[in-house]
């Protein structure tokens, strides 16, 4: 049997869409990261623990203390979840 290599041919913008707004990447987070993916965010205090919800493209969507809030949140969006560690 041969083995052929085969190359997809997605563009890099068709590859950062994959999975738009139908996946969800969850995340934990530490403060010093929160101004550089949510630059609204106030200051925060540094001993939280914090968890973020963006989309499949790396678009942020959410970002709280509380871990159950995102796969609410993503189920409210009707997005799969997956989770970064």
């Amino acid at each position: 049997m041969l083995l052929r290599e085969t190359t997809t041919g997605l563009t890099q913008s068709e590859l950062a869409h994959l999975g738009s707004g139908e996946i969800g990447y969850i995340r934990k987070m530490r403060s010093e990261e929160v101004s550089r993916c949510f630059p609204e965010a106030p200051d925060i205090d540094p001993s939280l623990d914090l968890w973020a919800l963006f989309g499949a493209d790396g678009t942020p969507i959410l970002l709280t203390d509380n871990r159950s809030s995102t796969f609410y949140k993503a189920a409210e969006d009707e997005l799969r979840t997956v989770s970064l560690h």
